[in-house]
């Protein structure tokens, strides 16, 4: 007979079951409407789409005006699914809104706008093409502003730099093996024991643990302590007042690991460089398996971050003699999302003075610092005739074009004119659109140098086409897809012949459910024989249409596949890359040329995977964003793991940040990308990891549409990164911007990031 304990228990447990039951079928039930309004408003069956909104408005309000009675900011990260019924019904307002003002219904859809701005003011959107949240109250606010015609101009003042000035500045450096000990180096039982705790925070200073004390005592710390309470310490970190983000990061309730960092990155930014690397080198001794999570749920090793964040800071302080000698963190296991799994061996390595030979090679420049080693035979070749990969004696790799070394100075090339978006189905196709019906393609060959930036074409700024812009800066190759527009072959034929410059072609591999005909929810499935079979037939279309065009330098496959997004390739990533080497051997039959086959992955994410599964793609490639440091072990783990050549496919920066102004926000940009190209080439054959065969540039042209407003230069923040100020602002990308968007698309302003690139690759 069962005790009756544990019946009562069996009883809460049904009950408890049942009512997550009921709320995950309702929760599903609400975003299976959604999934279908949209589905209706993209055809155009508006009728229709009111009817399924209105029926979400009506089943799941109550429960929605609850979750939005909860709320006092919006859900923290990981935690919005659990107001997702709100969500549904928020954004059924919003499509209902929209659809009132597809209809010329204006009053309705501004009534239903501020409707939901007033019901559900934290309710958000998540953008899958993008991988973002947005908000429905914002969004529905500038919908609101287009229908009335009012101005949406968000202005931002410059802030003014608040300096750390420190207390206790301590020594520099810290010679850490007189306070304790270290054992296990270069081993996964890595360990520092400080036995002199007093005399170890006395030589590291105010900020640095393990001193506590030192904060206490500091005069400005005492005279705004009180203020700090009311500072919430991660909307403090990026701004410009680093006086109290550094105090409040003292005192923040984040891992010790993570906040040593932030204070270090914010000593880093404020002035204090010999403090700052004193910080970097706290989380290498004490803290170099913690971890943080990037926006994309990846998992972000501090560890790493903070042994390049040291080894760029020495570059760019040569004054300071130092270099960081035996340091090394490797993470077994590291590719994946699954933290549980990871085994970390570290040696912090040590902060020595430079020889005299270090002396002469280390000044602050802008190419390796090292001479180059021999290279010795080829012992492997990838590739045709035309264009191939190689692999060195050495194990270096890198590409010949006619038998001559190559490096890829590539751009992503998309000039979307103002107005236009894909998310309302406006984008036209740039190789074919002529505007103006002269008989000439715009934007290649008709765009022109706004060169006093007065918005006005005078008459000495004479049209030059983009593709001559991108000659004289050096461009090599432009990063093209055969989805979802077809290719004018005439242009870019003209484009190779005239200028120079050949395609890197590419299928996206069901990214965003392209080629695969799979619904965009769930998306591409890569077990699914019937997704798999529209793939091939796509690439198969894409190799049979190109492969006679000289202009196609490479193939390229995928676009960050490994983060989902209307695929499943994040969930079953063998799957994924076993069916992207099916893809590379089907490319390889049918191209007489035997052009290389290049991936574009997304980070190092699954990388161990892709080293098992896809034996003939020629070169690992990965859309990646690390900051102005450049790639930091990005090249070595290639090295290590999949033994490739490697290229960043896609890097870059915006060129506004709040609190900056433009021309800082500018000089960032252009120094973003000066490091990320020097990191490229000097990981390339001869040098450092010596795998590294170039890089691909976000991109040549901003594009207003991607905060939603295609006529609108949105200046809002997407999500954070490691930009200016701490946020990808993606509208502002471009190496060439806009202006204000009246002569779009032929005007160009041309940003100090362009000229940087026309003096490094020419």
């Amino acid at each position: 007979m069962m005790p009756k304990l544990q019946k009562i228990g069996i009883i809460f447990w049904s009950l408890i079951f049942g009512f997550w039951s009921l709320a995950s079928f309702a929760q599903e039930n609400s975003t299976e409407y959604v999934n279908k309004a949209w589905a209706l408003k993209g055809e155009g069956k508006l009728a229709e789409v009111h009817k399924t909104c209105d029926e979400v408005i009506a089943k799941f309000s109550s429960e929605a005006d609850r979750l939005a009675g909860t709320l006092t900011a919006f859900p923290p990260q990981q935690e919005e699914s659990a107001y997702k019924i709100m969500d549904d019904v928020a954004i059924c307002y919003f499509i209902n809104g929209e659809t009132f003002r597809d209809e010329g219904n204006f009053d309705e859809a501004v009534k239903t706008f501020e409707a939901v701005i007033k019901k559900y003011p934290y309710a958000q959107a998540f953008d899958p093409s993008r991988g973002t949240f947005w908000s429905i109250k914002d969004t529905s606010q500038t919908v609101i502003n287009e229908i009335k015609g009012q101005a949406i101009e968000e202005t931002w003042e410059v802030e003014k730099d608040a300096a750390i000035e420190l207390y206790d500045k301590g020594q520099f450096p810290v010679d850490y093996s007189k306070y304790g000990q270290f054992s296990g180096l270069g081993t996964k039982d890595y360990k520092y024991e400080i036995k002199d705790p007093i005399g170890l925070s006395k030589a590291v200073g105010e900020g640095i643990f393990p001193n506590t004390t030192s904060i206490k005592f500091d005069p400005e710390f005492i005279k705004i302590k009180k203020d700090l309470s009311s500072v919430e310490h991660w909307k403090v970190l990026n701004g410009r007042n680093y006086k109290t983000a550094f105090y409040k990061w003292n005192i923040a309730p984040e891992p010790q690991g993570v906040r040593q960092f932030y204070i270090a990155d914010i000593l880093e930014r404020s002035g204090p460089i010999e403090q700052a690397i004193k910080s970097y080198y706290a989380v290498l001794v004490h803290f170099p398996k913690e971890y943080g999570w990037t926006y994309w749920h990846t998992p972000w090793y501090i560890g790493k971050a903070s042994l390049y964040r040291i080894k760029y800071l020495l570059r760019e302080h040569p004054e300071l003699g130092l270099k960081l000698e035996g340091a090394s963190i490797q993470i077994e296991n590291g590719f994946d999302n699954d933290i549980r799994n990871d085994v970390f061996i570290v040696n912090p390595g040590k902060l020595v003075k430079i020889n005299l030979w270090d002396k002469m090679t280390c000044p602050k420049v802008d190419i390796c610092l090292t001479k180059p080693r021999k290279l010795g035979k080829i012992i492997q070749t990838r590739g045709g005739d035309k264009a191939k990969v190689v692999k060195y004696e050495n194990g270096d790799w890198q590409i010949l074009v006619d038998n001559k070394p190559f490096m890829i100075k590539g751009i992503t090339y998309g000039p979307t004119k103002v107005g236009e978006s894909p998310d309302k189905g406006t984008q036209q196709n740039w190789t074919l659109q002529d505007i103006n019906k002269n008989g000439i393609i715009d934007a290649p060959y008709e765009a022109w140098v706004d060169l006093n930036n007065n918005d006005i074409q005078d008459v000495n700024e004479i049209a030059v086409g983009d593709f001559e812009l991108m000659k004289e800066m050096g461009v090599n190759c432009i990063r093209l897809y055969h989805q979802p527009f077809k290719i004018n072959k005439e242009v870019i034929r003209q484009m190779h012949a005239k200028y120079g410059i050949y395609v890197i072609l590419g299928d996206f591999l069901g990214k965003y459910a392209i080629g695969s005909k799979a619904p965009w929810n769930p998306g591409t499935d890569y077990d699914n024989p019937e997704h798999r079979k529209n793939m091939l037939e796509s690439v198969k279309e894409m190799v049979l249409e190109f492969r006679d065009e000289d202009a196609v330098l490479i193939w390229i496959l995928g676009n960050e596949n490994v983060y989902g997004v209307a695929c499943n390739a994040d969930k079953k990533p063998e799957s994924f890359f076993k069916f992207a080497n099916e893809a590379a051997l089907l490319i390889k039959s049918l191209d007489p040329k035997k052009r290389p086959v290049a991936i574009a992955s997304g980070d190092t994410l699954y990388l161990d995977v892709f080293a098992k599964n896809s034996p003939d793609i020629d070169i690992f490639g990965a859309n990646c964003y690390r900051g102005k440091y450049g790639f930091l072990d990005f090249w070595d783990e290639i090295k290590r793991t999949a033994d490739r050549a490697a290229i960043i496919t896609e890097y870059g920066a915006p060129s506004i940040a709040k609190s900056y102004s433009m021309a800082e926000s500018e000089n960032f940009q252009a120094d973003y990308h000066k490091t990320a190209w020097v990191d490229i080439c000097c990981n390339s054959a001869g040098f450092g990891a010596g795998d590294s065969v170039g890089g691909i540039v976000f991109e040549w042209l901003d594009e207003w549409w991607k905060a939603y407003a295609p006529f609108y230069h949105d200046k809002k923040a997407l999500f954070a990164g490691p930009f200016l100020d701490g946020y990808m602002h993606e509208e502002w990308l471009g190496l060439a911007g806009q202006g204000n968007g009246k002569n779009s698309p032929y005007m160009r302003n041309l940003k100090k990031a362009y000229y940087m690139y026309k003096n490094l690759w020419n």
